[in-house]
């Protein structure tokens, strides 16, 4: 009986997310050296989504979006890209999984010259 009651309460909470609408929000601020930052993020139930982009007074540019899904444990995957000044470019990516106990965290950065550098994080949280 209680699992049917559990279903039942999950499938009118999928319902009333997919019924919620999404949310939106924007801004644009300068920076204090001269540039400007821009930042969107949306949300569509437990998904959210953000994109960011910023410009340097010495015309580096960055860039990065990001999706993540609100859970109990929060799972977000971001990418990246960055040109700096001499044109030099920088690309990567990371992948997080945040829950109540542990934080786990991979990633990867490609440099101007193509080589790459991965990286592995878990730690405990307090």
């Amino acid at each position: 009986m209680t699992h049917i009651l559990r279903s039942s309460i999950a499938a009118v909470n999928m319902m009333l997310l997919a019924l919620a609408p999404a949310a939106a929000e924007q801004w644009k601020r300068p920076t204090a050296r001269g540039g400007e930052l821009t930042r969107e993020v949306t949300r569509d139930g437990r998904v959210y989504a953000g994109e960011t982009s910023r410009s340097g007074p010495n015309g580096g540019t960055y860039s990065s979006s990001s999706t993540c899904f609100d859970g109990v444990v929060d799972r977000c995957k971001r990418s990246f890209s960055a040109t700096g000044p001499e044109g030099k470019t920088w690309s990567g990516e990371r992948y997080s999984a945040r829950g109540p106990y542990r934080v786990r965290s991979a990633g990867a950065i490609t440099g101007p010259e193509g080589n790459s550098v991965v990286g592995v994080r878990r730690f405990w949280r307090r």
